[in-house]
């Protein structure tokens, strides 16, 4: 592609399909607007039939992943985009016992790096939470639904797609349908001549490949700009080149330093490793996760994911789910697999996430923030005293599971900053003072 303007264009309106790093898409210039000034209800996105002109948020010109429009987007996304579902089947879904607690908002914490504390509460609009909810031993203790995010709403979960989908990667390797061993090209063949034939299911479960992929959007030569072109749903402009999809983007991608040596984030593991899955299992990651989890959840609502232009789900960052079912994922691995009165997932698989990976070759990946994690089965495992563990997605997705205190966290929220550690600073802390809570004051 040698019309840059174009390419750039065309990738912006797929963004989110690309995004999938700690890494910032679009955000205004200068100091952002703050959580309850840029509240989307308040402002009013696309009300009326039809909206104002000022008011309406389209998908072709990339206005729906600017900021704030971003903050109505990431709870519509079925409304701009093409997607397939992920069904919950035709079921009763299975209920979530309420034990509403009076003292989560006022519980009070210390940001990374501040002297002075914050509340619970506090750290909702300083997150531009969407909505939170938070488990105890398998009851809904806290909920907050905030903006035009409502109960019956999905919302964007970015890259906390690519835990789900690690989950399903690790759960087939606990059931001998996929060897982490062999490599990439052994399971799909059209990969051999890219950077992904000789690495492991292991490398990329884990994100230690050595590939060509930067994700840095201010660069206009950066990869991750021709990997949202190839994924745009849209037609590509008639001088357009480039790979037409994710499968064909993937098998262009390139060999930079050595597999195994070092952890580095990048999008097109996830991508492979859907790839993977769907070759294995003979189902699109959208169709195997409804069978062999959504519907064995009892979830609520059904699920969907964003696709390319040949209908491939985007394993890298498309999933959109209600609150409360991610919730049910989340207490699901805080129970060693078993959810709903069934073994759902390996109890050897959700141990080998909890194990975590070599701290050492996370280390690499200079993440300042999160000092002795590590990074496992496409999961952040913190192995802090409580043995928590995190799916993370740009813009403050969250699933945090915390063993120790019988915790489950889930947060959909819409950040002005893509990067997460623009919001780690009143995450973490946060997280792990419930937990201490929890623990200590159980009810």
């Amino acid at each position: 592609m040698n019309d840059f303007p174009s390419m750039k264009r065309l990738a912006l309106a797929a963004a989110c399909l690309a995004l999938a790093a700690g890494v910032q898409a679009a955000e205004t210039a200068g100091a952002p607007l703050s959580a309850a000034a840029s509240d989307p209800a308040a402002l009013k996105w696309m009300v009326g039939s039809p909206p104002p002109a000022d008011k309406i948020i389209r998908f072709d010109d990339g206005s729906y992943f600017t900021f704030p429009q971003l903050r109505w987007s990431v709870s519509h996304f079925r409304q701009l985009m093409p997607t397939v579902e992920v069904s919950r089947g035709l079921g009763a879904p299975q209920p979530l016992q309420r034990a509403l607690r009076s003292d989560i908002d006022s519980l009070r914490f210390t940001p990374l790096g501040a002297k002075d504390t914050m509340t619970w509460e506090q750290s909702l609009g300083a997150n531009y939470t969407d909505g939170i909810v938070v488990l105890h031993r398998g009851r809904i203790v806290y909920e907050r639904y905030l903006g035009v995010l409502k109960d019956s709403g999905q919302h964007g979960a970015m890259s906390v797609t690519k835990s789900v989908m690690g989950t399903m990667g690790a759960a087939l390797v606990a059931e001998g349908k996929l060897d982490p061993g062999k490599k990439v090209a052994d399971y799909i063949p059209e990969l051999g001549k890219s950077a992904f034939g000789d690495a492991t299911v292991r490398q990329v479960l884990d994100m230690t490949t050595g590939l060509k992929f930067s994700e840095d959007y201010a660069d206009p030569n950066a990869e991750v700009w021709k990997h949202a072109a190839a994924g745009n749903p849209l037609p590509k402009p008639k001088d357009y080149t480039g790979p037409r999809s994710y499968f064909e983007y993937l098998q262009t991608v390139q060999h930079e330093g050595r597999h195994g040596e070092g952890f580095g984030y990048r999008t097109v593991n996830s991508d492979v490793l859907g790839w993977i899955i769907a070759r294995v299992t003979g189902q699109n990651v959208n169709d195997y996760l409804s069978e062999h989890i959504w519907k064995k959840l009892g979830a609520e609502q059904d699920a969907y994911m964003s696709v390319d232009s040949t209908g491939t789900p985007f394993a890298g960052g498309g999933l959109s789910a209600g609150l409360r079912d991610l919730a049910r994922f989340g207490e699901m691995l805080r129970n060693d697999g078993r959810y709903n009165g069934q073994q759902i997932i390996p109890k050897a698989a959700v141990a080998d996430i909890r194990r975590g990976g070599d701290k050492r070759l996370f280390a690499k990946g200079g993440y300042d923030l999160l000092k002795g994690w590590s990074y496992r089965d496409m999961w952040w495992v913190t192995h802090n005293d409580h043995g928590a563990y995190m799916a993370r997605g740009v813009y403050g997705q969250r699933i945090y599971i915390d063993p120790k205190a019988e915790m489950v966290i889930v947060r959909f929220a819409s950040t002005p900053t893509a990067a997460n550690a623009a919001n780690d600073p009143t995450t973490t802390p946060a997280f792990e003072a419930l937990g201490r809570l929890l623990l200590a004051k159980p009810k």
